[in-house]
């Protein structure tokens, strides 16, 4: 079965955020890979950035991973953000699902704050203080 993951690129504080989502979603991060532990042929990193990750991944749940990297700009990289990518959480509670967004909240641009919606969810959309969007829903027990 096909896997989807997200990954994100951060501005140089993707340890930062990704220490965050670890202390949000639990678990351990399964690979930590940063640019002076990996060098690359013909590419110089300078040494102020040898800290910055290559790679990140913080698997959540029994299928999902989340993954990352910083740019860099001596790489002639450059971070856009945008509106176009979230990441959906799709919790196994209503409780979890506060959990989860207060946790991201703290210092967020709330988009849509976390309550029942017409479409019979409990949904809440935010953008956290690293830029990235997160969209949180608890679909409960339909009756058939």
């Amino acid at each position: 079965m096909t896997k989807l993951h997200s990954y994100l690129n951060f501005a140089g504080d993707a340890q930062e955020a990704f220490d965050l989502y670890k202390s949000v979603f639990g678990g351990g991060f399964s690979s930590v890979v940063r640019f002076r532990d990996f060098p690359m042929e013909g590419v110089t990193i300078p040494e102020e950035e040898g800290d910055k990750l290559m790679h990140i991944a913080l698997p959540i749940g029994e299928d999902n991973i989340l993954m990352a990297s910083d740019v860099l700009e001596s790489l002639g990289q450059q971070l856009v953000q945008g509106n176009n990518v979230y990441v959906s959480v799709q919790p196994e509670s209503r409780e979890e699902a506060d959990r989860i967004f207060n946790a991201l909240s703290e210092g967020a641009e709330i988009e849509m704050p976390i309550a029942d919606q017409a479409w019979g969810d409990y949904y809440g959309a935010l953008k956290d203080k690293f830029g990235v969007q997160w969209m949180v829903n608890y679909s409960p027990p339909r009756e058939e």
